[in-house]
């Protein structure tokens, strides 16, 4: 469950298709390092993005880049939750992002695609209101799609803890 600024998002993990993507997550979770982190690129057509910045603009410590399970059969679908990457296929660590629109283009082909590796199954009028939040220029990150009004991942709970078993890489 993530509890935002706009409201709570529920989201069921699909540990089945991208084990190593959803132990990393929850690895994550269970620290507590996205509590209190940013949603920091809002593309209204496109993506909402988080998990890398906290409320100060400053890049969280990155973990291990873990292997890009994209080829897991999850497409990158309006509502699921799928891994952000830098340019090599490998290199995904902590931030996360929300298709909120079918996003065909991000999902494998010829080359590796973002690994889905969830869904929102409660709480998609969040979504709706996070997409619609007002972006523009931030001068300390250098992106034009911040929102104007800081969009705030407050918490990250695991839900049923008696069924995760974390297993990190």
């Amino acid at each position: 469950k993530m509890e935002t600024s706009l409201g709570d998002l529920v989201i069921e993990l699909d540990r089945h298709r991208a084990k190593i993507t959803v132990n990393n997550f929850l690895a994550i979770v269970a620290q507590g390092q996205y509590d209190n982190s940013i949603f920091h690129r809002v593309e209204s057509e496109f993506v909402v993005q988080g998990g890398g910045y906290n409320q100060q603009y400053e890049a969280l410590k990155d973990g291990k880049p873990i292997f890009n399970e994209s080829g897991n059969g999850l497409k990158n679908e309006e509502g699921t939750i799928a891994m952000a990457r830098l340019t090599g296929p490998h290199s995904a660590t902590r931030q996360f992002f929300f298709n909120v629109n079918d996003n065909p283009s991000l999902d494998p082909g010829r080359k590796w695609g973002y690994a889905v590796f969830g869904a929102v199954v409660e709480g998609f009028e969040v979504l709706e209101a996070m997409k619609a939040v007002e972006v523009g220029d931030n001068e300390k990150l250098g992106w034009p799609t911040v929102p104007k009004k800081m969009l705030i991942l407050k918490r990250v709970t695991i839900l049923k803890p008696e069924v995760v078993s974390l297993e990190v890489n």
